[in-house]
């Protein structure tokens, strides 16, 4: 099905985004795409792609990428904040999809820290983000250190795949397997794009001391059942075992391991237990 791009610019018009659209029916990495236009100067655009034959996941993991069954997109911000404060793009555009997905579909995508997007136990798609810095503003005090220059946020999102290969199958899911439903991509990225220049609006207005920033912790905390309460394996530090209790100020997740040491996990690679 042919991808109607007029379409999600006209849902698109009062944000950030609008007239900055890029479809292509195939391409290596529509990430890739962004990082290459962030680094040669540009400041907003949106690269969408019916199929990807180089998608990567988080710690460079493939990611299956079936032509025009799902939502394959990258997005450059540039929102003026400390690089440090970057950490909380994955956060922001987790919730971003998942208001997007319940809205068009009525169907709850769980967000697995830091950024995977859950039916269940099964993966429905996942978040990368890349990103640079640049020196701080003049105007900006000393000790906040240097400035977020880009974040390029890949979302892949598996709408309408009636199967996975075989390895894939017991651990990924789709919003038709799980509705029974076919779902269009345009009016899930248009409500996508609407959300994420909402959550980019709320970053820029954190830096400022304008909105109250942990409320971005307190309602990711809201939003997944994985960061309080859900028994998980960590990959870093060696390995270990424990039981997920929230998010630390920072967005970092905390676990209290099997000898009652509460644990900081900086990385990822959290599975249940």
């Amino acid at each position: 099905m042919l991808f109607d791009i007029t379409q999600v610019e006209d849902g698109i018009a009062d944000t950030s985004f609008h007239g900055h659209l890029l479809h292509f029916r195939s391409v290596g990495s529509t990430n890739q795409l962004a990082v290459e236009a962030a680094q040669a100067g540009a400041r907003t655009g949106v690269w969408i792609a019916d199929e990807q034959t180089a998608g990567r996941g988080r710690g460079d993991h493939t990611w299956h990428s079936a032509a025009g069954d799902g939502l394959y997109v990258s997005i450059l911000v540039t929102p003026q904040i400390p690089l440090e404060r970057a950490r909380n793009i994955p956060l922001a555009a987790g919730l971003a999809v998942q208001a997007a997905v319940v809205n068009c579909t009525g169907l709850v995508l769980d967000l697995k820290w830091p950024n995977d997007l859950m039916i269940g136990n099964k993966k429905c798609g996942g978040i990368l983000v890349e990103s640079a810095s640049e020196p701080a503003p003049p105007e900006w005090q000393s000790s906040i250190g240097p400035a977020l220059r880009y974040a390029v946020i890949g979302i892949g999102l598996n709408l309408n795949h009636a199967t996975f290969p075989r390895e894939l199958s017991a651990i990924a899911t789709s919003l038709f397997i799980e509705s029974d439903r076919r779902f269009e991509r345009e009016p899930l990225l248009t409500a996508l794009l609407c959300y994420l220049d909402e959550e980019m609006k709320e970053l820029r207005k954190s830096r400022r001391g304008t909105t109250n920033e942990p409320d971005l912790i307190r309602r990711v905390q809201e939003a997944s059942t994985w960061v309080y309460g859900k028994r998980v394996r960590v990959e870093e530090q060696g390995g270990y075992t424990g039981v997920t209790r929230g998010l630390d100020p920072n967005g970092f997740l905390l676990v209290l391991d099997d000898e009652g040491k509460l644990r900081t996990v900086l990385s990822g690679g959290v599975r249940p237990a």
